[in-house]
């Protein structure tokens, strides 16, 4: 079961640091420049990463059940701001000081990595697709995969 478990929160970590890393690349090679939205969403995913990591280490029944439950509630969280994205940002005039902007700029990321957190774009801007589909979308069917993935970690680990 352990084994299953560990393989599960790498595969999670593995795949939020592969939408950051396609999200790097679109920006930084295709030029398709991110909002605060879309930095947003970036640091969720890390965040999922970052406890998934937390559980690989973390390896009692509390601290798998922890990190299901924060990964979870953190997809969450990631598939509420791709949703808001594409609803209401994106057909807004300017997102600055939105939420987003608040808590990427509270947090320092956008000083820290300018690269990789700073917003560079406006919501209406930055609303481009990939294979017809706008990325918004594909983030948020990230984002419940991930939830999906977190709560067979969360309720997988009591089943024995």
């Amino acid at each position: 079961m352990r084994a299953r478990l560990d393989r599960r929160l790498a595969a999670i970590a593995i795949v939020c640091m592969a939408a950051v890393g396609a999200a790097l690349v679109s920006q930084h090679q295709f030029g398709m420049l991110p909002c605060p939205w879309c930095i947003l969403q970036r640091v969720i995913f890390l965040a999922i990463a970052a406890t998934c990591v937390i559980g690989l280490v973390w390896r009692s029944t509390i601290g798998r059940s922890l990190v299901g439950a924060l990964a979870f509630l953190l997809a969450l969280a990631g598939a509420a701001a791709a949703l808001w994205q594409h609803f209401y940002a994106a057909v807004s005039a300017s997102c600055n000081q939105t939420l987003a902007d608040k808590i990427v700029n509270g947090l320092g990321l956008d000083s820290l990595l300018p690269d990789v957190f700073a917003a560079r774009a406006t919501c209406a801007d930055a609303a481009v697709g990939l294979f017809g589909i706008s990325y918004e979308f594909w983030s948020l069917t990230l984002f419940v995969l991930i939830g999906l993935a977190a709560l067979w970690v969360l309720f997988g680990w009591h089943r024995r």
